[in-house]
């Protein structure tokens, strides 16, 4: 099953492939038509469809004319009027109905007449909270109504306070999650030709889940992330904190051993810098970082602390210990402190990414029967961000493919801008698996710009530079 979302992912990414929404919808509506006419058409053809104002009334509009053509007697009774249609796709299907179809603008659920099908084409995925007027009047008579009610994709209302429910829902490309044959009726899928590669490969439309900001939000309100690194070297912890904030992170606080507190401070003004005593991250400074981390909505530990014993054992007390609201980024030095010690990460039900090369993922899965991502993220109850040329991620469930990304980008540091990228999502709110799947595609992108200008001479910082033209690239999709 798709999560709501998920459908807006596959159309953007299919319409990077080719593959645009008008084509995709044309072939919703026909698919639909042609389940209604094969299980229906034998009787009293007469059909009303219920149109909303976004895709999901657009695939009812494609539906009509197909039916019409078919030799039904239909009706389009539109929640809205015809100026209220969202997008030009969906216009232009609502204009492409023929003549022989009696179109109603602010129809009102009293003008079912003699039909003998309801199509409920009102409301797509991601609904929740209250359903209002006019839908819930119209949701409210489908289910009084003595009819056949059929559901476009999905029930309309489907996840708030009252939703459709009919005897068919005719769903597109895979069923959504949360449908039920209790509160969606059968369930049938439609292949409506999406490309394969759009569902196995990360891409633009992964950035529906980035969350804009509040236009009334405040300092901090955005992401406040903890970077726990440093001390045997300074880079790492300053890359991934530049990255953090490069993805739209309000805050970022970096943990570090006071011997490099200087240099790291040094590096931005735009850092808040903490000094721990000591030359390496050590077991007594793990409660002073569960108390920074309290302030903060997430943690990537790792960058640049080194594999100090004492420090290895630190990063395993600090994930044993910090409480399950705040996700963490583990990389580097961090997965080294996790080598046979996997189990921490399942302590108090905690959630995050773990950021593995290949050589650090064979170390993880060390005397492991079954080694391979999805397991391993599947027992770990982490996303498991598999670099390379490839980048694998899956959170045990699902697992995309991102193919952004150069040889150049074998150059030390590019590494602690994922991390910081990944880290930088998940303290404004974003899942681990879907800031997982940003995060590789905005780095990839960022270093393949880099790559462009600077060829093999690329540095880690210049991936940095260019994440914030990548980020506002994607973000207008």
């Amino acid at each position: 099953m798709m999560e709501p979302l998920e459908s807006r992912v596959l159309d953007i990414n299919a319409e990077a492939l080719g593959v645009g929404t008008d084509e995709l919808m044309g072939n919703a509506g026909k698919a639909l038509a042609n389940e209604i006419n094969a299980r229906f058409g034998q009787g009293v053809k007469t059909i009303a469809i219920v149109c909303g104002t976004g895709n999901n009334g657009g695939d009812g509009f494609v539906a009509a004319g197909v039916l019409a053509e078919l030799g039904w007697s239909v009706k389009v009774l539109m929640v809205k009027t015809r100026e209220e249609v969202k997008g030009d796709v969906a216009r232009s299907k609502l204009d492409a109905i023929g003549d022989g179809v009696k179109i109603i603008e602010n129809a009102c659920p009293v003008d079912w007449d003699d039909d003998e099908i309801i199509l409920d084409s009102m409301l797509g995925t991601g609904i929740s909270g209250t359903i209002r007027h006019p839908f819930k009047s119209w949701i409210t008579s489908m289910n009084d109504i003595n009819k056949t009610v059929i559901s476009t994709d999905i029930p309309s209302g489907l996840g708030a306070d009252i939703w459709v429910k009919p005897v068919m829902t005719v769903t597109f490309h895979d069923a959504k999650t949360g449908m039920t044959p209790e509160n969606s009726g059968e369930i049938v899928v439609k292949d409506i030709g999406i490309p394969k590669e759009a569902e196995e490969n990360v891409g633009l439309g992964e950035f529906v889940y980035y969350p804009l900001p509040d236009t009334m939000s405040h300092k901090g309100e955005n992401g406040r992330l903890l970077i726990i690194g440093g001390g045997p070297y300074t880079g790492a912890p300053t890359l991934a904190a530049l990255a953090a904030l490069g993805v739209g992170a309000d805050m970022v606080t970096i943990a570090v051993p006071e011997n490099c507190f200087q240099v790291i401070a040094g590096f931005s003004p735009n850092f808040i810098v903490k000094p721990l005593a000591g030359s390496i991250l050590a077991t007594g400074h793990v409660d002073e970082l569960l108390e920074m981390s309290e302030a903060n909505d997430a943690v990537l530990i790792g960058p640049g602390l080194g594999r100090s014993p004492e420090t290895l054992e630190a990063i395993r007390n600090f994930l044993a210990k910090v409480d399950k609201s705040k996700p963490v980024v583990v990389d580097a030095d961090g997965l080294t402190a996790l080598s046979g010690h996997l189990d921490v990460l399942a302590l108090g039900g905690k959630s995050g990414v773990l950021t593995p090369h290949s050589g650090e993922f064979m170390m993880l899965a060390e005397g492991r029967e079954d080694n391979s991502i999805k397991k391993m993220a599947e027992e770990a109850g982490f996303t498991i961000l598999l670099k390379g040329k490839i980048d694998l991620i899956s959170d045990g469930q699902n697992t995309k493919k991102n193919l952004t990304g150069n040889v150049a980008m074998t150059v030390g540091g590019t590494g602690d801008v994922l991390a910081g990228l990944v880290g930088g999502l998940m303290a404004k709110g974003v899942k681990p698996y879907n800031a997982a799947r940003m995060g590789a595609f905005l780095s990839g992108a960022a270093g393949d710009v880099a790559f462009e200008e600077f060829g093999y001479s690329m540095m880690a910082t210049d991936v940095v530079d260019n994440v914030p033209m990548i980020l506002k690239t994607c973000l207008k999709m």
